[in-house]
């Protein structure tokens, strides 16, 4: 019996593929369950317009980051901090403090994607955002001394 798989299933293969099966399984066990479908023309060509439709969005989100990352790509952030007499920092400039500085210079980036160690020192650092699992941006962030109000 051919079925099209509906999720992944552990030692017989992933969500829309194709897979043979012994009839008793397929019959009692993955259909009645609602893991697969029988593998009839109508089904395959449903499934292969929905990988379709898939890959075309995933190609337009792609091409979303893609353009999102060149617009990033060079973007110098300055980010001012309260520091002690010594020159130490008061806490540290993490992924929060960077997606507010995008903000204000109209980025709307997710904090969650932004990866850098918390910075605890003056200086000109590298974030790295991750777009997409193929897209990546580098931006510039110099943490600099806060003026002291008087």
């Amino acid at each position: 019996m051919e079925v099209i798989l509906l999720e992944d299933i552990q030692g017989l293969g992933y969500k829309n593929d194709i897979v043979k099966v012994r009839d008793g399984y397929g019959r009692n066990y993955l259909l009645p369950q609602k893991k697969a479908v029988i593998a009839n023309e109508s089904a395959k060509k449903r499934i292969a317009e929905e990988l379709r439709q898939k890959a075309h969005k995933l190609a337009a989100i792609k091409a979303a980051a893609e353009e999102l990352a060149a617009k990033l790509n060079g973007v110098k952030l300055t980010i001012p901090v309260k520091v002690g007499a010594n020159g130490q920092l008061f806490g540290s400039v993490g992924n929060i403090q960077i997606a507010e500085a995008l903000a204000a210079k109209g980025f709307d980036i997710d904090r969650k994607i932004i990866e850098i160690k918390a910075v605890k020192e003056l200086g000109e650092h590298t974030a790295v955002i991750n777009l997409h699992k193929e897209v990546k941006a580098e931006i510039s962030v110099e943490v600099i001394a806060q003026a002291e109000e008087q």
